[in-house]
Order: C-alpha cells, then structure tokens, then sequence
C-alpha cells in the first residue's frame, strides 16, 4: 500500500503504492524539517507526517534480508506509541502523554504492528497496537485512516497484514455486525463485467456511491486479502490471468486485483503517476507496489519485465525519496525472487541501512564498525530523504499510497 504500501507521497496524499512518489526532492532541494529529526530515525527529511510508516517500512525491509535494526532504532519507534495502543505519524515528545491533540491512525499503528513483530521482543507493544486495531474497526469489517473514519481499502489492507502478522486470523476479527476486513475489500471491489477494470478496488466510493479502479488501493488490497503484510515472498498459485466471477472471497480479491495490475503493467512496464501535471510521468512506487502484489498473487511469470524496468529506471527515484522507496524496492525484489543486494547493480540493503542509525547487525557488511568508517571518512556517508504524503483531511499522510489516485 502507498502509504503500502507504495511507500509514501510526498505532501501530496497517500499509501504504500506510491511511496514517496515521483515529487520527491533531494536533500540539497528540500525544506529545512520543520522539527528535529530524532537520531533512531531513518531518513533526513521532517517526520512529521510519515516518521512511524518510513522507520516500519524500513525495519520489515531488513528482516526479510536478515538485518536487525540498532537498538535505539527499535525504542524510537515503540517510543511512538500511545498508552491506548495507537500510533501517530510522529510524536516530537514521545515522554508526553497522549491526549485528545494527539491524533493516531490505523496505517502507522498497523505498520508499527507489522514492524515490532518483524524486530521481536516487543509482544507488549504488539498486543496493545492490535488491540486498538481491534476497537476501531467499522461496521462494514474495514478501516478508515482516522478512527470512525469511512473505511478505504489501503487502510483495511495494512491493517489485515498487521493482524495475519501479530498470529490473528484476519477473517475472524469481526466488527458487530459480524463483517471482516475481507467484506469491506469485497465491497469496494469491481466486478469482472466492468471491461480493463474488472477486478481492481477502488480506494472508497465516490460521492455517488460508483466505483473507480485506483492501481495503489488494488495493490494494497491484493496483499491484505493474501495475509501477507508488506512483505509477502514470491507466489504458487495457477497460471491463470483472467478476472473470474468469484471476486468477494479473499482469494477471488487477490487473483482478481493481480490481473487486473497485470493488465496494466503489460501497457507500459510501469504504472503512470496520477499527480496533476504528471499524467505522463512513471509513478516508480506504485509500480513497485504492483509487481510485489502480482507477484505474491500469481507468481513472477509476468513480473519479469516490470522488474527489469524497475531495475533499470527507479535507482535514482529511491535515492531521493529515502527509506521508505528503498523498502519498497527491496519488498518487490524479495515477491519476485531477486537479490535485493543487486539492483541493477545497487546494493538496496546497504542503501536503505545508511539512511538510518548502523544496524545491530547485517550481512551486507554494514556493521557499526562499518559505518564508523564511513564517518571517520574512509568510507562514503550518505543520507537518502524520505518523502511522504500529506492526507487531505487532518494529519493526512498513509503513504506507499495511501492517496485517492486514480489510475
């Protein structure tokens, strides 16, 4: 989703998907941050609206390449979490109690939830981050960004990997009226009878109640029907690319959406950025969101192509916009089987553990012992900016997509 996963917008709006997506800005180019940018954190540029999504992002990143984060990493982010479970974006006084001014949200405490099982030893902070998941469910079984917000389908999605990761069974955390998270997807997907969108979800029904295919909702969805959180491994399943009738079953949701994403891909190799003004312009994180959804869908069959352009085309991309897109890319490459330490020759490991405190450990060679190299001067030290989005209402944010771009 792009705040899923695609990994963040800029100031802009939205989820994981397009993760700090095509209007990221160098370091030199941004803003001076707005506060102080904690030493645990990953990335330079202010947190204010995407500090917990980056630092979980990157942290699920390097479990699946066996990196464990610094220590003081870890703390930061489980510093972030309010007494009542939630998270918000980011919190500049983590020793200051949460109040009604501190406005938490479904994506960065379902994150933080994926993120402190990946490090371990943090089953007091994932239980109460579940916990709150669990109160503010809506009705229709989904979740909005904001609690009792209208539910959307990158936020059910993050959500429904939190919990598959904290060992719950998505499909039996039920609201009230008896509706999982699978229910609301069911119900924001689009049938196989609507033509190239058969198939795709839609981020929330438009004022009229229609349905509009949105490639960053249809990702997240794919991997929250799956279970498999940010980081899904690479999948079995038939050979089978037609949308079928059966689109209401989490199954039915995952290979449908994966068609329908693949459908897309096959066009141009890359999903086109939906930003007013840059209709023409590849969204580099959204891609990468739908060649890990498709892949963990339906396996890698079609997603060879769409990796190899990512490979080719998206280095610079994540260089800029910092550890949220290098998770991104590092999430598609461990979906499709590839070696995230080589990218079309960058070491993405060794990228993203530099935009943050040297790991505890890893086996890329970025030791802390390393890293003082690098300090000291005999070696390069660098920094990447991170990007994330503003959500329109409130706090806004939700990265790796969690905006309403339409595709």
């Amino acid at each position: 989703m792009n705040i899923r996963r695609s990994a963040a917008l800029v100031a802009a709006t939205v989820v994981i998907g397009a993760a700090a997506a095509p209007v990221a800005a160098a370091d030199s180019a941004s803003p001076s941050p707005k506060v102080v940018v904690p030493s645990g954190l990953y990335g330079t540029t202010d947190p204010t609206y995407d500090g917990v999504w980056r630092q979980s992002l990157a942290f699920v990143a390097q479990d699946t390449v066996g990196v464990r984060p610094a220590g003081k990493a870890v703390d930061w982010l489980a510093g972030q979490q309010c007494e009542d479970g939630g998270f918000a974006a980011f919190r500049a006084e983590p020793g200051k109690a949460c109040d009604k001014k501190t406005v938490v949200d479904s994506n960065s405490t379902a994150a933080a939830v994926q993120a402190l099982v990946a490090v371990g030893g943090r089953d007091g902070e994932v239980a109460k981050g579940v916990a709150w998941l669990k109160k503010n469910q809506n009705a229709d079984g989904g979740w909005g960004y904001n609690p009792g917000g209208a539910s959307d389908a990158n936020s059910t999605s993050v959500v429904l990997g939190a919990l598959a990761a904290a060992d719950e069974k998505p499909a039996d955390v039920t609201s009230g009226p008896g509706k999982s998270g699978i229910d609301a997807l069911a119900a924001l997907a689009l049938p196989c009878s609507e033509g190239k969108s058969g198939g795709a979800l839609a981020y929330q029904p438009d004022k009229k109640g229609e349905l509009t295919a949105n490639a960053d909702a249809t990702a997240a969805g794919v991997l929250g029907a799956l279970g498999t959180g940010f980081a899904p491994g690479k999948g079995t399943a038939p050979d089978a690319y037609t949308c079928e009738k059966d689109g209401k079953s989490a199954e039915g949701l995952a290979h449908n959406g994966a068609v329908y994403l693949q459908n897309q891909l096959s066009t141009h190799l890359y999903l086109k950025s939906q930003l007013a003004g840059a209709e023409d312009q590849p969204d580099y994180g959204n891609t990468a969101d739908a060649v890990t959804a498709v892949a963990a869908a339906e396996g890698i069959k079609y997603t060879k192509d769409p990796y190899a352009w990512l490979e080719k085309n998206a280095q610079a991309w994540a260089e800029q916009s910092g550890p949220a897109a290098y998770a991104q890319l590092v999430f598609a490459a461990h979906a499709t089987g590839n070696d995230p330490r080589d990218f079309g020759g960058t070491d993405l490991v060794k990228a993203l553990n530099k935009t943050g405190p040297a790991p505890a450990s890893a086996s890329s060679g970025d030791s802390d012992e390393d890293k003082k190299k690098d300090d000291d001067g005999s070696g390069v030290s660098w920094w990447i900016v991170g990007v994330m989005f503003i959500a329109a209402v409130g706090v806004g944010i939700m990265l790796s997509g969690r905006k309403k771009k339409q595709s």
